[in-house]
């Protein structure tokens, strides 16, 4: 009966093993010692936890459930380096914004907007200085005398040149425009590499266009005429500038604008970096700087309408408002473009502006070979009807409204004024 009873205590005792009971003994496989049962198999003391062999996709959603209740910490594993390096929230909220984040996304991670979403990524960053990597010093800031005096100095010499070749004749009046020439190119050269116009970064290809743009305002409208009366002998006699006529009043006043072109790239950038730190939503940020680049533009035509008249009055001749005032406008976009990280588009742009002035003298030149004639149709209607201002007045008036369309997308949006490092 001893033994009978004995081999009844243990066969329960094996049945409470086989059960899975926590704290109970007898597993085959532990020669009675006791062990822990994880749901699926028995671990004993000794043994070593096996690896995971369950399907990615069950891991991964394993994984999301796990951090489903803290979905920012997720945003910051993503976008570690821009955090780390970012040097206060704003930085943060215009990279999440470069990446596609919105104000709506923004909801998705318990936050009202893109803002208050980077202010909490910035504050649970860690900030040792064992964690975070070295940051690149910021490029020095040029003073704002130093850039004014670059964009001064275009204009200056444009009216010391154009002084020479009123007062000079023959040989010495050509030198004096080849001189005045590459000096006020070198000039404006320096103003836009210095200040609020300077472009980070590697410059796009863009100073053939604008150049081409610049001698069209002197030369254009000159060579247009020439063509439209059938060569220098169809022009009529005793004109100033002989048979190749030159507007200078334009070109002075362009040159002239650069330091207005200036300190409207300054006033804008200024105001849309304090829109940045008061703003608490992209769509409220976008708002408030469109305003800001709708003004920046009538700004700069204002002044520019008055450099026109000044110069105009000054050397006697036309102040060729329409074609001055859409070639201004087409520069300064795109230098705002550039200078706030967009330099696609503008050297598009220009080519495309610069191509089409080049197609109209082209074809009017093309249509006195014979058989030729239509060629020139489109171009002799546009000059019948409104002049041969109309060329380059059209042609940069297109690529001035696609370039402020352009502008009124990208330069509303938080990533294109989130450098830390400011040109002035």
């Amino acid at each position: 009966m001893s033994d009978l009873g004995e081999l009844n205590r243990f066969g329960a005792s094996w049945r409470r093993g086989a059960s899975g009971h926590p704290g109970s003994s007898g597993h085959p496989g532990s020669s009675g010692h006791p062990g822990t049962w994880d749901g699926r198999s028995w671990q004993g003391p000794d043994d070593r936890r096996a690896p995971d062999t369950r399907p990615v996709g069950d891991r991964t959603a394993a994984a999301s459930r796990r951090t489903s209740a803290d979905p920012v910490k997720a945003l910051m594993e993503r976008h570690r380096a821009l955090c780390e390096r970012a040097v206060d929230p704003l930085e943060i909220a215009a990279g999440l914004e470069a990446h596609g984040i919105t104000d709506r996304t923004a909801a998705r991670f318990r936050h009202r907007d893109v803002f208050s979403l980077a202010e909490e990524m910035y504050a649970r960053t860690p900030r040792g200085g064992a964690s975070r990597p070295p940051t690149v010093p910021p490029a020095p800031r040029t003073p704002v005398t130093a850039w004014l005096v670059l964009t001064l100095l275009p204009g200056v010499l444009c009216a010391a040149a154009v002084i020479g070749l009123r007062l000079t004749h023959g040989r010495p009046r050509l030198a004096i425009a080849v001189a005045g020439v590459l000096a006020v190119g070198l000039a404006a050269r320096a103003a836009v590499r210095r200040g609020p116009l300077r472009a980070p970064g590697r410059p796009q290809p863009t100073g053939l266009c604008t150049w081409w743009l610049a001698g069209y305002a002197l030369l254009g409208e000159g060579l247009l005429r020439t063509a439209v009366a059938g060569g220098p002998d169809g022009l009529p006699n005793g004109t100033a500038d002989g048979p190749w006529p030159v507007t200078v009043a334009p070109f002075l006043a362009l040159a002239l604008a650069c330091a207005p072109a200036a300190w409207t790239a300054h006033l804008f950038a200024r105001g849309a970096r304090r829109r940045l730190t008061s703003s608490r939503g992209l769509d409220d940020f976008a708002a408030a700087v469109r305003p800001l680049l709708l003004g920046a533009l009538a700004v700069f035509l204002a002044a520019l309408t008055a450099l026109l008249a000044l110069t105009g009055a000054v050397l006697g001749e036309p102040a060729a408002y329409p074609q001055a005032l859409t070639l201004g406008a087409l520069l300064l976009l795109a230098r705002l473009l550039a200078a706030h990280g967009f330099t696609h588009a503008p050297a598009v742009v220009l080519a495309a502006t610069a191509t089409a002035q080049a197609a109209a003298l082209a074809l009017l030149f093309t249509a006195r070979l014979p058989g030729c004639d239509a060629l020139a149709a489109p171009v002799e209607a546009l000059i019948t009807a409104w002049g041969p201002a109309a060329v380059p007045a059209t042609t940069c008036g297109i690529g001035a409204l696609t370039l402020f369309v352009h502008a009124n997308r990208r330069l509303v949006t938080a990533s294109a004024h989130a450098r830390t490092e400011s040109p002035c």
